[in-house]
């Protein structure tokens, strides 16, 4: 890029603002979603590795670590984990012999509703810092700048994917007296 539109040190100070940003909304995140799950003692990865096994319903290893954001070998190791305590199951498709995809067991969707049904809003540092802004102007936050910086590194598939797992999210879900409950419930074993 040439004709660059940019100073050295207005790129310096956007990577330093937004890498500190993160990193500072990232930890308190990381606490509030290890708090969450601690009761099913599981770890954020395999959470997130659940999380994508039901958005996607058959995902392939690489799926969950491209969209996990996490190394291919972390994705298989944690639902290999997740596979021994029997929440989750391998297989190859038909049509499609050299990837292994991860499906949810039955008691794996099982504990990932109850894992769903049991979230807080009052537990969320982030939702409550959020709060404000919603009271002063009605909505929460937009992320379409952000999204849009992410989708400039991970690209279009990730955040196809992205999308589609929060349209899932509501369209699978429905709130009952101040809870997650799936609109059609799963059996519990």
């Amino acid at each position: 890029m040439n004709d660059k539109q940019y100073s050295m040190k207005e790129s310096l100070l956007f990577t330093q603002r937004i890498g500190q940003l993160s990193k500072a909304l990232w930890k308190s995140i990381e606490k509030d979603w290890q708090s969450w799950i601690k009761p099913y003692d599981l770890n954020i990865n395999e959470h997130h590795i659940l999380w994508i096994a039901y958005q996607l319903n058959g995902a392939s290893i690489s799926d969950v670590a491209n969209f996990g954001v996490m190394h291919v070998s972390t994705a298989f190791n944690f639902s290999k984990k997740l596979e021994e305590r029997g929440l989750l199951k391998f297989s190859k498709k038909e049509n499609d012999k050299r990837n292994t995809y991860i499906y949810l067991t039955e008691k794996g969707e099982s504990m990932f509703l109850n894992i769903m049904s049991e979230y807080n809003p009052n537990n969320s540092a982030a939702f409550s810092a959020a709060l404000p802004i919603k009271e002063l102007y009605g909505k929460f936050p937009e992320m379409i700048e952000m999204m849009t910086i992410v989708k400039h590194i991970y690209g279009d598939n990730f955040m196809e994917i992205f999308e589609s797992s929060f349209t899932n999210i509501e369209e699978s879900f429905t709130e009952v007296n101040g809870q997650l409950r799936p609109k059609d419930p799963v059996p519990v074993d």
